[in-house]
C-alpha cells in the first residue's frame, strides 16, 4: 500500500522538473504560447458552460415557480365553463392526500377600455386569499383595497402601460355577452377602479390579467354562484398526476382535470431538448481545448527528448516520467477549469448590467419579454452540475496527458544519446 501512495504524488524532484517545463524557457516560447492557449481555451469552454446551463436552470425554475404559483399544479375545468355544486368538489379535494389546497377560480377573456384604448385582458376572480398572496407582488397601490363589492381591481404592470392607466383610475372592462334585450344582445359594462398594479415577471400574465374578487366575476360574467375552474396544489408537483388519479376517476363526463405537465409540455419539452443540446454544442469547445493541451505536451516532449535522456540516465523512473508530463498537463486544466468556473460565476452575478450593456451597444433588444415570457434573465446555479462540468474538464485534461506521457517515459537514452 505505500508504494501505491508513493507513485500517486510527485516527489520534491519530480515537482521542481514539472515546474520547469509548465513555464518553458525563452527557446520554447512557442510551446509556451500553445499551452496558455491550451489554458485560455479550456477557462472559456468551463466559462461557457457554467453560465449557460446556469441560465438555462434557472429559465426552467423560474417560469415553472411562476407559472405554478399562479395556476397551482392542477386545475379542474368544467364542460361548458359552469361548474356547478363546486363546494362539495372542493372539499373532495381538500380530503385527497397529498393536495395542500384547492380554490375557486374565473378566468374569462374580455376587453378593457381606458381613456380610447382598448386590451384584451383575462378577468381574473380569486379569493380573497389568492388576492393577499398576489400581493407580494404588488407594484403600486394597496390590495387591502379589493374586496367584494368594493369596485376595485389589480391589473399587471404591462397591461397598465399599454392602457395608460394608474393606480386610482378607473378602467372598463366589458363582457360582450352580456343580458339580452327584445333588441339583442347588449354587452355588459363595468367600471372598475385601479386599487393596485402587480408584476408577477411572465410577460403574458402582467400584460393580460385583471384580478378582482369571485364574486365580483361572477357578476362581471351573470354566472350566478358557479365558477369556471378549481386550482389545485399538491404536495409535490413532480407527483401531481399519481395524487389526482382518483380525483380524475370521478370527474369523468363533468370536468375534466388538467396538470402543469400537460399544460406546458411542449415550452418544458423544447427547453429539456435545448438544454440538452447546448451541453453537447458547448462541451465541445473543452474538448478542443484538450486537443490543444496533447498538442502542446506532444511538442515539449520533442523539444526535451535529450534532457529527458538525461535524466532517465541520472536514475529518473519510467513512472517518474508520467507523473511529471501528466502533472504539467493537468495542471494547465486545473488552471483553466478553476479560471473558468470563476469567470462564469461573477458574469452570472452581472448577469443583467452585462446584459443591459451589449443593449446599449448594439442597440438591440436582447432579452425581449414577450418571446422570452420572463421579464428578467434569471440563473440557478446547481451545485452538482458545476462538479460534473469541472470533473469532465479536469478528466479529459488528464486523459490527453496520457499518451504524451507514455511517449517520454518510452525514450530511450541510448538511442538519444548515442551522438552525443
Amino acid at each position: 500500500m505505500a508504494k501505491v501512495t508513493k507513485r500517486l504524488f510527485l516527489t520534491p524532484f519530480e515537482w521542481m522538473i514539472a515546474r520547469r517545463y509548465i513555464l518553458p524557457g525563452r527557446s520554447e516560447a512557442f510551446i509556451a504560447l500553445v499551452a496558455g492557449i491550451s489554458l485560455v481555451a479550456v477557462m472559456l469552454g468551463v466559462a461557457a458552460l457554467v453560465v449557460v446551463m446556469s441560465v438555462m436552470n434557472g429559465f426552467r425554475a423560474e417560469l415553472m415557480d411562476k407559472i405554478v404559483g399562479l395556476n397551482g399544479h392542477a386545475v379542474i375545468q368544467a364542460y361548458g365553463g359552469r361548474l356547478d355544486n363546486w363546494q362539495g368538489m372542493i372539499r373532495d379535494l381538500q380530503a385527497t392526500p397529498g393536495v395542500t389546497r384547492a380554490t375557486p377560480l374565473i378566468e374569462q377573456p374580455l376587453l378593457a377600455t381606458f381613456n380610447g384604448r382598448v386590451e384584451a385582458v383575462i378577468a381574473r376572480g380569486n379569493t380573497q386569499a389568492d388576492i393577499a398572496h398576489l400581493a407580494e407582488k404588488k407594484v403600486a397601490g394597496s390590495f387591502k383595497d379589493i374586496q367584494p363589492g368594493a369596485g376595485a381591481v389589480a391589473i399587471g404592470s404591462r397591461l397598465a402601460e399599454n392602457l395608460g392607466a394608474q393606480v386610482g383610475d378607473t378602467i372598463t372592462i366589458i363582457n360582450p355577452a352580456g343580458r339580452a334585450t327584445p333588441f339583442g344582445t347588449v354587452p355588459r359594462e363595468i367600471g372598475y377602479r385601479v386599487a393596485a398594479i402587480f408584476e408577477i415577471g411572465v410577460y403574458d400574465y402582467d400584460n393580460t390579467f385583471a384580478v378582482m374578487p369571485i364574486a365580483d366575476a361572477q357578476t362581471l360574467l351573470l354566472t350566478g354562484d358557479t365558477i369556471g375552474m378549481i386550482e389545485i396544489t399538491t404536495r409535490d408537483p413532480d407527483t401531481v398526476g399519481q395524487t389526482l388519479a382518483p380525483i380524475k376517476a370521478r370527474l369523468n363526463g363533468r370536468a375534466v382535470l388538467t396538470d402543469w405537465k400537460t399544460l406546458n409540455a411542449s415550452l418544458f419539452q423544447a427547453l429539456a431538448v435545448e438544454r440538452v443540446a447546448m451541453f453537447v454544442v458547448l462541451s465541445i469547445i473543452v474538448v478542443v481545448a484538450v486537443f490543444n493541451i496533447l498538442s502542446s505536451l506532444i511538442m515539449l516532449v520533442r523539444a526535451k527528448t535529450r534532457d529527458i535522456a538525461i535524466l532517465r540516465t541520472m536514475g529518473a523512473t519510467r513512472s517518474s516520467m508520467v507523473r511529471i508530463f501528466v502533472t504539467v498537463g493537468s495542471l494547465i486544466g486545473a488552471v483553466g477549469t478553476g479560471a473558468g468556473l470563476g469567470i462564469g460565476l461573477v458574469f452570472l452575478h452581472f448577469r443583467q448590467p452585462v446584459v443591459h450593456g451589449i443593449e446599449w451597444l448594439t442597440g438591440q433588444n436582447l432579452w425581449d419579454p414577450s418571446i422570452r415570457f420572463l421579464t428578467d434573465l434569471p440563473s440557478r446555479v446547481d451545485p452538482a452540475e458545476i462538479a460534473g462540468i469541472c470533473g469532465m474538464s479536469l478528466l479529459l485534461s488528464f486523459l490527453a496527458t496520457l499518451y504524451p506521457a507514455i511517449k517520454a517515459a518510452g525514450t530511450d537514452p541510448v538511442q538519444v544519446l548515442r551522438y552525443e
